[in-house]
């Protein structure tokens, strides 16, 4: 087994052919690493995008070789994978309008060049799911770009198929997850190529890394929303008055239990299987 690449949170081996794919308990926020863990974090990350890689199969194929032939070493944290040569987009599909894509729209009136109707709020829901793509960048921040980006970067065909991909797993996520009482604001996705050239989802999907998840009770446009995702740790950064550099701060113990918390409520509520103390 050879270790082939340290990620800000997942860490990359090769064996036998195949891709290990280990999420750490390591959280990142504004692409730092914070230096304090949230304890069984990776393993509710992977146990969450193998749930969803099994019932996202009809509308793609996966990279997914096997959930349990791991090494025992890494327990429930890793997936083994086959390789992907990884297509350097972001596909990222926004349902409400939050985060950075509510920056946008604040100054510009778009996100990602997509133009939104006037007077919209904060977590407003969108008129319909868009697509919103952004860089895939290996050091500093990912950059919104336009679909007309994408197609001069990998074609019309293959920005096409990305993004009708992308919306169509949105949309049965959020459907799924609107059953549990849970809105998916936003999501995130990567896709690549396997050996056939075919496209395949890789990476994670619709984790509380990935994705932006609220309660639909709690749900009231014109305010930040409290989440199930790790938003919680981005709003505590940002109150201590970090600079968003590193090093980032180290994590009290009582938001650390709370970010668990939300994870563990996410996983349990979308898969309705209690996840272990």
């Amino acid at each position: 087994m050879k270790h082939v690449h340290a990620g800000k949170v997942r860490d990359l081996y090769e064996t036998d052919g195949d891709i290990l794919l280990v999420a750490s308990d390591r959280v990142s926020v504004y692409d730092v690493v914070l230096p304090t863990p949230i304890p069984d974090k990776g393993a509710l990350l992977t146990q969450l995008s193998a749930w969803w890689f099994d019932r996202t199969t009809d509308i793609v194929p996966n990279h997914v070789v096997s959930v349990t032939d791991v090494p025992a070493e890494f327990g429930r944290r890793a997936i083994r994978c086959r390789p992907l040569k990884m297509l350097q987009v972001e596909c990222i599909a926004r349902g409400y309008l939050t985060g950075l894509g509510l920056r946008e729209y604040q100054r510009d009136g778009t996100v990602s060049g997509v133009a939104l109707p006037a007077g919209l709020r904060e977590a407003d829901r969108l008129p319909e799911p868009i697509f919103t793509p952004t860089t895939k960048a290996s050091e500093g921040h990912d950059e919104f770009i336009t679909f007309a980006d994408v197609v001069n970067q990998i074609g019309s065909e293959t920005a096409e198929r990305l993004r009708d991909l992308t919306l169509e797993i949105y949309r049965r996520g959020a459907e799924r997850a609107a059953e549990n009482g849970i809105i998916v604001a936003d999501t995130k996705l990567e896709f690549g190529l396997d050996a056939d050239g075919t496209i395949t989802l890789g990476d994670e999907v619709l984790t509380s890394d990935s994705s932006r998840f609220w309660p639909a009770d709690e749900w009231e446009p014109g305010r930040p929303q409290n989440g199930y995702d790790k938003q919680f740790v981005r709003d505590w950064a940002r109150s201590t008055g970090w600079d968003q550099t590193p090093p980032g701060p180290e994590i009290p113990a009582d938001v650390v239990a709370a970010t668990r918390e939300r994870y563990v409520q996410l996983y349990e509520r979308i898969t309705g299987e209690t996840w272990p103390a």
